[in-house]
């Protein structure tokens, strides 16, 4: 035990005689670490919030809305409008095996809702019940749009948060009634708040059945007929099969308004499985990167110990010479030149990540833009980099080490 005592007083001793230079050492390495820490967090903040925010819309979700049909395969020139009908809903639903669910939707921003409290203007959406299956639409109080509803065309209304807030500040809104456009509604739910801030406009929607919708709010456009939709939301069986679901969907469409399904540009879709497929992709390059520069900080780090130790070892090559004659095995020396080189490792390794938790934890409440959460500390990452920075402190002063070890006292004694 007094061998290791004496040991780390003699590092210490040593440390604080070249204090400029093993500042400058242990600051490098604790600036690797703490930048890559700062890295990955960021990263993981980004890949956390993408989640969140792909979570928030629904789980494989898949759209398609009116699009442009080119008369001639890949040329927009001479393309034609076409808009998606409640026809294309209904061949989709019953020909389509990969979609497991579709609903039609009916938007419009023109409305305007009145309670006897408050006004306020948001989005209207007309759809049917399976709707709250496909997206992400947590109630909070009351119920959803039904299969009743929707078949006797009753003036039911489900209300986002926002709308709720602005047509009920602090008031009940179950049961209650508002106008919409001078149609009146009956209350019967209100939804969670969804995603943050002014991030989600599911926050300032209103829902009602798609057949009221389609009877009181129909599009409006010169090319609009009863039967035309804003656009059709659906799901595939599983995520694997979402390439088969949109095929089948085009195949449909394409044959309703009689244009070549075969061609991409006749189609304006959004696809939440590939945009998390895409996500993935750049999460490894980061992944890749971020590893890349974890090596790079690491064979930095050690060659800066082992040449902080080359020196050391010559400085006191007299030191060393003298020690071994007067009785100081090479196995002491060993150990002495090999524990200061992983305890300068592994202290600047600790310091650095000490100092990203804490930038960490200052910004833990911090609201970034959509997308981003606050930056946070990975434990694998941490653990992984703490201990690879160990090993590389072993290997660093392993060399310095037997050096130093294999000084003949007399050879070391001569030098000046």
């Amino acid at each position: 035990m007094q061998l290791f005592i004496d040991v780390f007083a003699q590092i210490f001793r040593t440390l604080w005689a070249h204090k400029l230079r093993s500042f400058l050492t242990m600051f490098g390495i604790a600036w690797g670490i703490g930048s890559l820490l700062l890295l990955v967090g960021l990263g993981e903040g980004f890949r956390s919030g993408s989640k969140r925010s792909l979570a928030e819309i629904g789980e494989n979700i898949m759209m398609i809305f009116p699009g442009r049909a080119p008369a001639v395969l890949g040329s927009t020139s001479s393309a034609r409008y076409y808009h998606l009908t409640y026809k294309d809903y209904l061949d989709i639903r019953n020909q389509c095996p990969h979609v497991r669910a579709i609903a039609p939707i009916l938007q419009t921003n023109d409305v305007h809702a009145v309670s006897e409290f408050a006004t306020a203007s948001g989005q209207l959406t007309g759809t049917e019940p399976q709707y709250s299956g496909i997206r992400y639409l947590p109630l909070l109080q009351g119920r959803w749009i039904n299969q009743l509803d929707d078949k006797q065309m009753r003036n039911v209304v489900v209300l986002g948060d926002e709308m709720t807030r602005h047509l009920f500040p602090g008031r009940p809104a179950i049961g209650a009634f508002i106008l919409l456009n001078g149609y009146r509604f009956e209350v019967i739910g209100t939804l969670m708040r969804v995603g943050r801030g002014d991030e989600n406009s599911t926050n300032m929607r209103a829902y009602i059945p798609y057949q009221v919708m389609r009877l009181d709010f129909p599009l409006k456009g010169e090319n609009d007929d009863y039967d035309s939709l804003s656009f059709l939301n659906y799901q595939p069986t599983s995520a694997a099969d979402h390439i088969l679901a949109r095929d089948e969907v085009r195949r449909v469409v394409a044959r309703n308004h009689d244009f070549n399904y075969r061609d991409p540009d006749a189609f304006d879709e959004w696809d939440t499985v590939e945009q998390v497929q895409n996500m993935g992709l750049i999460f490894t390059a980061m992944d890749e990167f971020l590893g890349t520069v974890g090596f790079v900080t690491l064979a930095l780090g050690a060659i800066g110990v082992v040449n902080i130790m080359l020196v050391a070892v010559t400085e006191r090559t007299r030191e060393i010479g003298l020690r071994k004659a007067l009785g100081a095995t090479g196995r002491s020396i060993l150990f002495q030149f090999f524990a200061e080189g992983l305890l300068i490792t592994l202290v600047s390794g600790l310091i650095g990540m000490g100092l990203a938790a804490g930038l960490m934890l200052a910004f833990r409440n911090y609201q970034g833009p959509g997308g981003f959460d606050p930056p946070r500390i990975v434990p694998t990452t941490a653990i992984l980099a703490i201990g690879s920075l160990t090993i590389a402190g072993v290997f660093a002063g392993l060399y310095p080490a037997r050096k130093a070890a294999k000084l003949e006292p007399v050879e070391a004694l001569r030098q000046e």
